[in-house]
């Protein structure tokens, strides 16, 4: 996702909230557990401990890359890794970058005012509600829009009912693409992420499994991953949102894998750009490579540097911003 744009209704960028605003922080047997709304998300207590020789050895392996790359001081190679958890959007697939540009007007133009408003305030609290829930589905981005409006003395409509009108304005922006893609009119690379190809082959050539797991509805999910060329990497393993959104999340699919293959998270790695994906891997036990993409300039190699400082404080263990150097990273990740 992409937060540089501007929206149809202004030419002011989106401000980017405060990475630190994650909600209230509270001591929890085991860990910590912090509140967005009415959802709480429980952090597992770790060790942040960390000396010279780790530190050493991280800047040893940084230096393998040609491009950036940071490793979590608490990263420590997987050999075990057999199951690969995918998100889509940002991770993989570019077709719906941009998307908080259509939500963000939106919610901006339904939000019923109060006396005391300042447009910056409210557009970086409709934000902050955006990108903390970003992830889940987008039936939970909704959600916390009707509990905004009720704040402020307003009716919300049904959370599936913004969903909805989000899905109508966002298809109207991203239409053009699926177009091309749909007529052979673009080359699915052009709708990548950097390297993606490299990175998924590379996988299978080490025979590990493929999950792909996203909160855009699964029907969009399974039409655009095959306009791109990716159902043969995922066959019958893709998941996305349902309407009765108590029945998927990316925890689920995790458990899942787990249960059905009859392995331990240490078999587990998670490749995504939201924190849901890489909090979820992590309190599972598996390894957690979060790709802070900069989506509206693909291929340059930068860190779109609010994805990377939030995924890291979720316990991200390694953070990339493409797959430049998949084989290399696959070869650290094992521990060669």
């Amino acid at each position: 996702m992409c937060l540089r744009a501007d929206c149809a209704e202004s030419n002011k960028p989106i401000a980017k909230p405060d990475c630190k605003r994650f909600g209230y922080l509270t001591a929890a047997k085991g860990g910590f557990f912090f509140t967005v709304g009415r959802w709480g998300v429980r952090l597992p207590k770790r060790s942040f401990m960390t000396n010279s020789s780790s530190l050493a050895s991280h800047d040893i392996l940084t230096k393998r890359f040609s491009g950036r790359v940071q490793f979590a001081h608490h990263f420590l190679p997987c050999p075990k890794i057999r199951h690969v958890l995918f998100d889509f959007d940002g991770t993989l697939s570019l077709i719906r970058e941009g998307w908080p540009e259509v939500m963000l007007p939106m919610f901006e133009e339904m939000l019923p005012p109060t006396s005391g408003d300042e447009p910056a305030g409210v557009r970086a609290m409709l934000l902050d509600d955006i990108m903390t829930l970003n992830g889940r589905q987008t039936i939970f981005q909704m959600m916390k829009f009707a509990e905004r409006v009720a704040e402020r003395g307003g009716v919300p409509l049904h959370p599936l009912e913004y969903k909805h009108e989000y899905l109508r304005r966002l298809e109207v922006r991203i239409q053009s693409r699926v177009n091309r893609l749909s007529g052979d009119a673009a080359n699915p690379v052009e709708f990548l992420l950097y390297g993606s190809i490299a990175l998924l082959d590379g996988l299978v050539a080490r025979g590990w499994s493929l999950y792909l797991g996203s909160g855009t509805d699964e029907p969009n999910v399974k039409h655009e991953a095959e306009l791109l060329g990716l159902d043969g990497y995922f066959g019958e393993h893709i998941y996305g949102a349902q309407d009765d959104y108590k029945s998927f999340s990316k925890k689920q699919v995790i458990e899942r894998i787990l249960r059905e293959n009859q392995v331990d998270g240490d078999r587990l790695m998670v490749i995504g750009d939201g924190y849901v994906e890489i909090e979820d891997g992590k309190n599972a036990g598996g390894l957690a490579v979060a790709v802070a993409s900069d989506e509206a300039n693909n291929g340059a190699g930068r860190f779109d540097e609010w994805k990377r400082k939030r995924l890291l404080g979720v316990g991200a263990d390694i953070v990339i911003p493409d797959y430049r150097d998949s084989d290399v990273l696959l070869d650290v990740i094992e521990g060669k």
